[in-house]
């Protein structure tokens, strides 16, 4: 077993300053602070009064970027360039949204592979990572121009539901945008810190926290003691809020309209504004009873006994879920003390009637659901600036710790300011076929690629038997212990080899130094994840050359002689691109590539599932 010391005693965060906490919302984003003299969470507003940034990014001419209000008018307008609903796609492959993607009125790129998705603006290919960025950044100078000083810290909230892929790829976005991300608080915990829940020492709670918002829904239940958040069970749909209230509108004013789908795919602009109406609907019919509007000459009504029917699936689905996670706390209904309602949605009040009929009790919802999670991510940022000696603020690791990958990039496991004890684990596999062993090599820093960081120790995983190229199923697991010792493993899973080795504890670093490594990490962000991004596209060309090299080599017999040119044309190009080209023009090779190859596969799919429906073994 690896054993690797680490000095977790430096990254203190008890110093006084001004660290934002910002709730990056599906639909809307905000920031906010605990203001110095009232001492009391609030929300940063412009001088118009508004507080939230519509979580938009439009791509124009000339590579200028608008985000917020002023990218939401090109929605309609300009809808192939302006991307909507982004946290939808963090952390995501192609094949975890495509049965959502006809909802996106932007390209999403299928590459057919578990990469992170890719959208497409322009000639230009985008990481989620990179438009959240931009939405950060919009925050970010938000923030200093209403408090007039430098903003460089922030708490950033998720989802309880995000996995590690999707907390990492949040931190990546804020470290783009200039800022240092402190720590990734789950929406749950800071909504309680937002209604001063956990805030006694004394006080003994549990609460279920109902958070309903524009594209995600979770119900978390939580225990509160001595100022200690527990999350007991977390449960909830990545894919169900708002949104898809929306979409169910959508999809009732088309039957009544008689539109049709080739209408609606053709003319991207009208899917866009019937999408914004039937928003405009949902709000609408929140204080009023009926609704009327007009779309391209169609008029459309609805009035609120039709809207709560169409919507009444998706609430259905939600207390569905709040019983599994009262099931997976081991919990009755009457063991919960504190209902908790967040998110734009909750303002329904079909919402708001079934969480209290569920729970038997009134909610929370005196704070304003848009606000609640970015009010608490204030409170917690100013537990982190030492502000708030109430609070229990854990030992914390100071630098973030991983892996070498493919490329010499690193993949981040346990990341920088994660509570003590905290462990992580991943799957890895083969990229050769027959491949033996796989080198475990660990490091510690905020860089993209390893070289730049601290290495820390390094083993060999062999013995794995002799199988194609991703098939074994490697677990590399960290854990941190409560003395800040980290152990790391690596085993086979198909075989059970497992390898282990033992490091013996290193010096610790300096304050300086980890100042100076956090420094470099934000300087250096862009052009590391420029790096990044070249350094993954070239890896993905390289899979996908022998993929497709294997492919045709396999079933020239089956191919055309068309076929069989573009493709070894469409290869070579791709092949010289890999050491001259910039990450766009990579991915756009891969995709001439895929759309070459995607008609003769599926060919051949369809005649071996046609030979299987005859009798024949298609495993043969």
């Amino acid at each position: 077993m690896a054993t690797i010391g680490i000095n977790i005693a430096t990254g203190s965060l008890q110093q006084k300053e001004m660290i934002v906490g910002i709730d990056l919302g599906t639909t809307n984003s905000l920031v906010a602070i605990i203001h110095p003299g009232s001492k009391e969470p609030v929300v940063l507003k412009e001088h118009d009064g508004a507080a939230l940034v519509p979580s938009i990014v439009h791509f124009g001419e000339a590579n200028s970027i608008t985000v917020g209000d002023g990218a939401k008018q090109f929605l309609i307008t300009e809808p192939h360039n302006t991307i909507f609903s982004v946290k939808r796609l963090m952390g995501k492959s192609y094949n975890d949204v495509k049965d959502q993607s006809a909802f996106f009125t932007y390209r999403i790129i299928d590459d057919n592979t578990e990469s992170l998705v890719k959208i497409q603006a322009g000639s230009t290919f985008y990481s989620p990572v990179e438009l959240s960025s931009f939405i950060l950044k919009e925050l970010k100078h938000r923030a200093e121009h209403i408090l007039k000083t430098p903003v460089t810290k922030a708490v950033i909230t998720v989802p309880a539901y995000f996995n590690d892929a999707q907390r990492q790829a949040t931190r990546d976005a804020g470290r783009l945008a200039g800022l240092d991300v402190l720590r990734i608080v789950n929406e749950p915990t800071a909504a309680s810190l937002a209604y001063g829940l956990g805030i006694s020492r004394e006080e003994v709670k549990t609460v279920a926290v109902y958070d309903l918002g524009g594209g995600t829904f979770d119900i978390s239940i939580l225990r509160i003691s001595n100022g200690i958040f527990e999350v007991l069970s977390t449960n909830g749909d990545t894919y169900l809020g708002g949104d898809d209230f929306d979409r169910a509108i959508m999809d009732h004013w088309i039957k009544e309209t008689g539109l049709t789908s080739e209408e609606l795919n053709s003319n991207k602009s009208l899917l866009q504004e019937l999408r914004l109406k039937a928003e405009e609907a949902k709000k609408f019919l929140s204080t009023s009873d009926s609704y009327n509007g007009i779309v391209a000459g169609h008029e459309l009504s609805l009035d609120k006994e039709q809207f709560e029917k169409l919507v009444e699936p998706f609430v259905t689905k939600t207390i569905q879920n709040c019983k599994n996670a009262l099931q997976d706390a081991g919990l009755a209904i009457n063991d919960i003390d504190e209902v908790i309602m967040v998110g734009g949605s909750t303002r329904v009040p079909l919402v708001r009637r079934s969480v209290g009929k569920f729970f038997g009790k009134k909610v929370h919802d005196s704070l304003n659901p848009d606000e609640v999670v970015a009010l608490g991510a204030a409170v917690q940022a100013d537990i982190l600036a030492g502000n708030n000696k109430d609070f229990l603020l854990l030992d914390i690791t100071p630098l973030s710790l991983g892996i070498e990958t493919m490329g010499g990039l690193m993949d981040v496991m346990i990341p920088r300011n994660s509570k003590i004890p905290s462990k992580a684990a991943r799957q890895y596999t083969t990229q050769k076929d027959g491949q033996g062993s796989i080198r475990i090599a660990v490091f510690q820093g905020e860089r993209d690629l390893v070289k730049d960081n601290r290495k820390l120790a390094e083993f060999n995983l062999t013995g794995i038997p002799g199988m194609p190229a991703g098939l074994p199923k490697v677990e590399v697991s960290f854990l941190v212990n409560a003395d800040g010792i980290l152990v790391v493993k690596a085993k086979e899973l198909r075989s059970g080899i497992e390898q282990s080795i033992e490091v013996k504890p290193q010096y610790g670093l300096t304050d300086e130094e980890v100042e100076k490594m956090l420094a470099d990490s934000i300087t250096h962000a862009k052009d590391d994840m420029q790096t990044r991004a070249l350094v993954e596209a070239q890896t993905e060309a390289k899979q996908i050359i022998d993929t497709t090299s294997q492919f045709i080599n396999k079933n020239k017999t089956f191919l055309t002689g068309k076929e069989m040119s573009e493709t070894t044309t469409a290869i070579q190009q791709l092949d010289d691109l890999i050491e001259k080209g910039n990450k766009d023009e990579i991915h756009t090779a891969i995709e001439k590539l895929n759309e070459i190859s995607r008609p003769y596969a599926e060919r051949l799919m369809d005649e071996a599932i046609g030979k299987a429906m005859k009798g024949k073994n298609i495993m043969e």
